[in-house]
């Protein structure tokens, strides 16, 4: 979670916080504004992948080869404005603490629209000096950058309606 917030404060992305939700209608708040507001209890932080959808990605989408298997840990950063998403990714990339593993531009025009989801997706290891002493900088994870009106669907029933075409096709 360090990784994460340290990744908000300075990418400029919102975190989700439902209890803000009465303050905005989308719930998502700066951790500045969330840690100034003593409101971090109340932080929705994504979970770790499902061992099941672990073993499920592993063999449909990837061989039977789970060390392609990236994104077990994996968070969001929303962001009001794709400009504003935009310099998010580039204070990711440039970060000397991070070693950028891959990123899938899912807003890219020749990407496959199917689904209708957008985002950026960012497989990343952090180096810092800490995730060293603590051996982690083998662990790779998942920062997903969200424009606001794709997180607002996918936070209602898009990520349901995903899963299901998921399904479906096989993915």
């Amino acid at each position: 979670f360090n990784a994460t917030m340290k990744l908000s404060s300075y990418a400029g992305g919102d975190l989700l916080l439902p209890s803000c939700a009465e303050r905005a209608p989308t719930g998502y708040r700066p951790w500045e504004e969330i840690v100034q507001r003593g409101e971090e209890q109340g932080v929705v932080w994504s979970r770790v992948k499902q061992p099941l959808r672990a073993v499920e990605k592993t063999v449909r989408s990837y061989g039977r080869d789970p060390s392609a298997l990236i994104d077990l840990c994996r968070q969001a950063l929303v962001y009001r404005t794709l400009s504003d998403l935009a310099d998010g990714l580039h204070a990711i990339v440039n970060d000397p603490d991070v070693v950028v593993v891959r990123v899938k531009d899912r807003l890219h025009e020749d990407f496959d629209h199917r689904t209708g989801y957008r985002d950026v997706s960012i497989n990343l290891r952090i180096a810092s000096a800490e995730a060293r002493a603590r051996g982690l900088t083998g662990h790779t994870c998942e920062v997903q950058l969200l424009p606001e009106c794709i997180a607002r669907i996918k936070k209602e029933s898009g990520h349901a309606r995903y899963v299901r075409w998921r399904n479906l096709v096989g993915e």
